[in-house]
Parts: structure tokens; sequence; C-alpha cells
């Protein structure tokens, strides 16, 4: 794929209490996304989730409003903005920085080809969850216009 940062993973050198702790983050269902789905159900919005046939499987898309919502964990995803996504790992430092530096380059380009086929691109970072009343005014804001 052009433009994509290898990261071997054989060389992560990793014990096993790191190994199981890293299996446990899940990929779906996060706290992040269930958040937004609920305040989204509250707000009226209906969606569907995960489309496949769009670039990157949105988290969270919304067919009639053409946007598509992507629940993003800060660290995972290198939000510059938080304390959780600018924390620099402990162990294999070089690896994560790389793995992170791959997931916001491919965070970009999903962003890009999703705009030009015509939807509107929202992210929610893990960080907006924690205050629901904020997280609703936010939701609201980035999708105004999209709602009739």
């Amino acid at each position: 794929m052009p433009g994509r940062v290898e990261c071997d993973v054989t060389k992560l050198k990793t014990d096993a209490t790191t190994s199981r702790r890293m299996r446990a983050v899940r990929q779906r269902g996060t706290a992040p996304e269930l958040a937004v789905r609920s305040e989204l159900h509250k707000l009226g919005y209906r969606f569907t989730l995960r489309r496949t046939d769009l670039p990157g499987r949105p988290d969270i898309v919304l067919p009639k409003h053409r946007a598509v919502i992507f629940a993003h964990g800060c660290f995972w995803h290198g939000h510059s903005e938080c304390k959780h996504g600018t924390t620099s790992a402990k162990r294999n430092a070089s690896f994560w920085t790389s793995k992170i530096a791959e997931n916001t380059a491919r965070d970009k380009r999903v962003e890009d080809e999703l705009e030009d086929l015509g939807w509107r691109v929202v992210t929610v970072w893990e960080c907006e969850c924690s205050d629901r009343a904020l997280l609703r005014e936010m939701i609201l804001a980035r999708l105004e216009g999209t709602h009739e």
C-alpha cells in the first residue's frame, strides 16, 4: 500500500501481562463509540454501523445526512490536543511512535477519500466523551446543517 508505514509486530517485545492487556483493547463497541451512539440516538439521529463499502469502515454512518463519525481513542490515533494522545509509550517507544504515525496518516487518507466521495467526516475523541452534555453540544455543532 503506498505511503504505508510498516510496523514489524514480530519485533515487538512484550511480556505475558502486556500481551494480555493489548489483546483486551477493543476495536468495536468502545466506550467513546457507545457514548456517541447514545447521544445521537437521544438527539433523534438514526444511523448504521461500520459500513464496509465506505473507506475506513466509519464507526457510525448517518446516510440520510451524508455524514460519518469516527470515535477515536486519543492514544491510538495520536490526539495532539490531549495528554493521552501525546503520551509516549515507555516500552517499545519506536514501535508505538511508528504505529501511531501510521494510524494518523491512515485517518487523514480515509478522511480525504470520504470527503472526495461527498461524505461529511466528523471525528469525536475519547477525551470529549466524559461530559455527556458537552458531547451532545459538540455533536450538534459538528453535524450542524446535516440534521433536518
